[in-house]
């Protein structure tokens, strides 16, 4: 312990602890956990959101959409869970922004810690984000008439599946956080680009009645791939046959495919674009 002598008086510095990098990751986890405890409205876009997708889809839309002997509500949860899910890159993208905005992540960089123990405890901390938006789309799926219908192993899997995709959806969130310069771009950029991806699936509404060459794009939509293991998993959808596209013929193996894809493709991207807008 080193001392600090100020005129007559002497003040003791504590000395510095050597953490891990998990270690350092999870006080930046528990931070960004203290930030949503303290303002709690930045739930909303887990909460209200996802609620009024599900009621709004459910009811009002709901009764024109055919989904043949299948009920739609059953249809639709697994559709807005894979929303939420893939909402979690904009979670990433505006609080690593924002944190460049305001300089916090230069004042990151004068502590003894690494620089990707702020990555990792803000990914961690944006899946916990999204992970309560899937609790309450569960308990609201239950009031209004959604069902597991498969086993337990297939339910876990299922959600393994979706927490999984968060997780490759992050590095996206990475990217785009580390790219552009300020929230508002953030904003834009996400929602013109996330929105599309969520609508152009089978999230919502079945791909058949499409034309064919939005089929085929909706069909090879990773997000398509997740929905149909989540539907299939959990029973709530039907099994396709072999003139269906591969990913919905085999949606648990292109899902584990699209999310190995998706982290070596933006990953890198992710990585060299933050280290690059940290730089001394």
């Amino acid at each position: 312990m080193s001392t600090l002598t100020t005129g007559t008086a002497i003040t003791e510095r504590p000395a510095i602890r050597r953490t891990s990098l998990w270690q350092q990751a999870w006080i930046m986890v528990k931070r960004n956990m203290i930030h949503t405890k303290r303002m709690p409205e930045m739930l909303s876009d887990v909460t209200v959101q996802p609620v009024m997708f599900v009621l709004l889809f459910a009811y009002v839309f709901g009764a024109s959409i055919q989904t043949g002997d299948v009920s739609y509500k059953e249809y639709l949860l697994p559709g807005i869970f894979a929303q939420t899910i893939v909402f979690t890159a904009f979670i990433v993208a505006t609080g690593i922004t924002a944190d460049l905005e305001k300089g916090i992540i230069d004042r990151f960089r004068s502590l003894p810690i690494r620089r990707s123990s702020v990555l990792i405890g803000r990914s961690v901390a944006s899946v916990l984000h999204s992970s309560i938006g899937i609790v309450v789309m569960a308990v609201t799926g239950l009031a209004i008439g959604w069902r597991i219908r498969g086993t337990i192993p297939e339910a876990v899997l299922a959600f393994a599946l979706l927490i999984l995709f968060g997780f490759a959806m992050i590095w996206f969130g990475i990217l785009i956080g580390s790219w552009l310069r300020s929230v508002e771009a953030v904003n834009g950029f996400m929602f013109a680009t996330l929105f599309p991806i969520t609508f152009l699936s089978n999230a919502f509404v079945p791909t058949a009645p499409m034309p064919g060459w939005l089929q085929t794009i909706a069909e090879w939509n990773p997000m398509s791939a997740l929905v149909q293991a989540m539907r299939v998993l959990w029973g709530n959808g039907p099994e396709f046959g072999d003139d269906a596209a591969l990913p919905l013929q085999y949606p648990v193996t292109a899902t584990l495919l699209w999310i190995l894809a998706l982290t070596l493709v933006f990953g890198p991207f992710a990585l060299r674009a933050y280290y690059r807008r940290t730089a001394d």
